[in-house]
């Protein structure tokens, strides 16, 4: 299993957000800083704030903030709020397969997936970012 680079950027979108959990930052700050996209960045943003994990806001002092605090983030929530396909193999996805009617595989796939997930869970946000001094954070423009 390999999870995808939107879920990547998300990750990091987060990470770097929860460094610093009073503070909003700007698609570009952010895009800047991880050398991402811009427009894949706005669809990541637009999927988090979808899922209840970011708030956004807009505006001369608008951004990008988390909507709760970094230890309620699961990894595992963010995982699953960001793929979209969990079919680990062709017949999870609707493919057609001759042993499907007493395949038993999809079940323990089922089961793996949801420990994988479940296993993500156990840490949150808070668990997996470094203090602060650790990013080089992009500096906040002053308002005008």
């Amino acid at each position: 299993m390999r999870l995808t680079q939107f879920t990547d950027y998300a990750l990091r979108l987060l990470m770097l957000l929860a460094a610093e959990p009073d503070r909003r930052l700007t698609i570009q700050q952010v895009s800047e800083f991880h050398g991402i996209s811009r427009n894949h960045l706005m669809k990541v943003a637009n999927r988090l704030a979808r899922a209840g994990i970011l708030s956004p806001s807009r505006g001369r002092n608008g951004g990008l903030r988390l909507a709760r605090p970094p230890e309620d983030v699961g990894v595992g929530d963010v995982i699953k709020a960001s793929e979209r396909d969990f079919a680990l193999v062709g017949c999870m996805a609707g493919e057609n397969c001759a042993i499907a009617p007493v395949c038993r595989l999809t079940g323990v796939l089922d089961g793996a997936l949801a420990e994988f997930l479940a296993s993500a869970n156990r840490y949150s946000l808070a668990d997996i970012v470094p203090d602060a001094s650790a990013f080089r954070l992009p500096a906040v423009p002053e308002p005008l």
